[in-house]
């Protein structure tokens, strides 16, 4: 089926003057009709200037900025897969994604050309990587060497070419189906690993169409964008959808408490998206008393259960709170809670959106019943067809259609669900999902570790926090100091433990399975 995701050129025909981008920190709007014209421009530029054919990989580093939509939308004219990555990884974690995607082109801002290049310089160091056969659509190219590096901001970069009125910006038709790889996005596996989720061209549209149908979206609605690019939200959670509508997207480079509460009532912002740490933040904040906030018809909240206490707070000041679930593999937007049910059905995800089917299981695949505890199963147009490069990830992952992901679920009398554990070992630490395994990947590397074993702990500010627990080599004197320069080194900020612990054993059973529920146990009657 040819999908319609060049949504740009349909609304600049239908509402050309009508706004769609605006960039809150330089106060830049663009209508419809002026984002076609240079994603269209752009999509040339990608096509005769760089040579980007369909199915080849755009590498991304940079923040939220407008023309990272404009090259996204480009993109996806000329068949090309974008690849967001991280700005917070390291240059070795950059490289393993640059390896595994191989992409042709890797964009990025001046700011990051230090790390940009020493990503690239450790990708190719590492040597050649093989393709794995798949049979996924598209199928990935080995990475034998360096890929074009190309300024996305300053002086005879991709967005002077874009908006370089000398070229055309005739339009340029879409080359893609549904089943067309449109973006590459890099979770960071349980496995300690991480995996590009591949995102299609029918997955964003039934995704958008699940979203506005759900949360009632109308071409008037304005909403802000400040989760960050490399995340499936700042994509997918209203963005997308929020184009597909006609309506206003205001982007914001960072999560500002202060800066998104004068833009809800200067701006007229409809529909607030937050995780409860956010919601928290912005209601703590000098300005929550003072906004009117009478513009937000509510807010979502994703991530985790939101408090009561705070669920009232907001909804006395006339904003009604509606909890959703979802993930990168599916949707996201999978499940929401109408806001009449956010204090009855407090902790509940509500029910599955419309082209959504659901599923819970036991160990055996067999269906239970209201109120017992099992495996979330999921099936729909929304689902991703796999892992890029990653066959076996893939097959463990999506069984006879159904999506399985990890996480236990129970369904009450009324057909609520309610997520009772989060996938594995994840915690989510400031709105950012953190895996154990992938920390403890990395501490084995460390030359006076002998064992490790890492969970997360309740935090007052991030909501939770990673400790480590290490069993030191015999005649290793490494001290939490040396542990945590270790990390700065090789993780993100956000994935540092916070607490380092020295044991002389780890807990283990009998099978040797490390007993993480006795170090939790450990943690709380320290």
């Amino acid at each position: 089926m040819r999908p319609r995701t060049d949504w740009f050129d349909r609304w600049a025909v239908y509402a050309p003057d009508a706004p769609a981008l605006t960039d809150a920190e330089s106060a830049r709007d663009f209508t419809y009709a002026a984002c076609a014209r240079i994603i269209n421009r752009c999509a040339r530029v990608l096509r005769d200037e760089y040579g980007i054919a369909q199915g080849d990989r755009i590498a991304v580093l940079s923040t939220n900025e407008i023309e990272y939509i404009f090259l996204f939308f480009a993109a996806q004219k000329i068949g090309a897969v974008l690849v967001p990555m991280n700005f917070r990884l390291t240059a070795r974690e950059l490289a393993q994604n640059i390896r595994d995607c191989a992409p042709s082109l890797f964009v990025h801002q001046q700011q990051f050309d230090t790390i940009a290049a020493d990503a690239v310089a450790a990708a190719v160091a590492a040597g050649p990587v093989a393709a794995v056969s798949s049979s996924i659509a598209a199928t990935p190219d080995a990475f034998d060497g360096a890929p074009r590096r190309v300024a996305f901001d300053g002086a005879g970069s991709l967005t002077v070419q874009m908006y370089n009125e000398a070229l055309s910006c005739e339009p340029v038709a879409q080359d893609a189906d549904f089943d067309t790889p449109v973006m590459v996005l890099y979770t960071s596996g349980t496995t300690g690993v991480p995996k590009g989720a591949i995102i299609t061209h029918g997955m964003m549209f039934w995704n958008s169409v699940n979203t506005t149908m759900r949360l009632n979206i109308v071409q008037q609605d304005v909403t802000l964008t400040f989760a960050p690019f490399f995340h499936t939200g700042g994509w997918n959670v209203l963005t997308t959808p929020f184009l597909h509508r006609g309506a206003h997207v205001i982007l914001l480079k960072r999560f500002d408490p202060a800066q998104v509460l004068q833009l809800c009532d200067r701006a007229g912002v409809t529909v607030l998206f937050g995780v409860p740490t956010m919601m928290a933040r912005l209601h703590d904040s000098e300005g929550f008393a003072t906004a009117s906030l009478r513009s937000v018809r509510y807010a979502i909240v994703g991530g985790e259960p939101m408090p009561v206490d705070l669920i009232r707070a907001w909804q006395e000041k006339g904003v009604p709170i509606r909890q959703g679930y979802g993930l990168t593999e599916f949707g996201p937007n999978v499940f929401s809670l109408n806001e009449d049910d956010a204090i009855r059905k407090i902790g509940s995800i509500g029910f599955p959106n419309f082209y959504v089917d659901t599923r819970i299981v036991d160990d055996t695949g067999k269906d239970l019943p209201p109120g017992a505890v099992g495996e979330l199963l999921l099936r729909g147009p929304v689902c991703t067809p796999g892992y890029w490069n990653n066959p076996e990830a893939t097959a463990a992952t999506i069984r006879d259609g159904w999506l399985h992901t990890g996480d236990l679920v129970r369904r009450d009398d009324e057909g609520y669900h309610y997520v009772v554990d989060r996938k594995k070992d994840m915690f989510i630490s400031g709105a950012e999902n953190v895996y154990p395994a992938e920390i403890e990947h990395c501490l084995r590397q460390h030359a006076a570790v002998q064992a490790v074993a890492v969970i997360g702990v309740p935090d007052a500010k991030w909501g939770e926090v990673g400790t480590a627990f290490i069993v030191r080599r015999p005649d290793a004197t490494a001290e939490v100091e040396d542990i945590l320069e270790f990390c700065r080194v090789n993780l993100a900020k956000y994935k540092i433990p916070k607490y380092v612990v020295f044991l002389d054993e780890l807990p283990v059973s009998d099978s040797g399975k490390i007993l993480k529920k006795q170090l939790r146990a450990m943690y709380d009657g320290r």
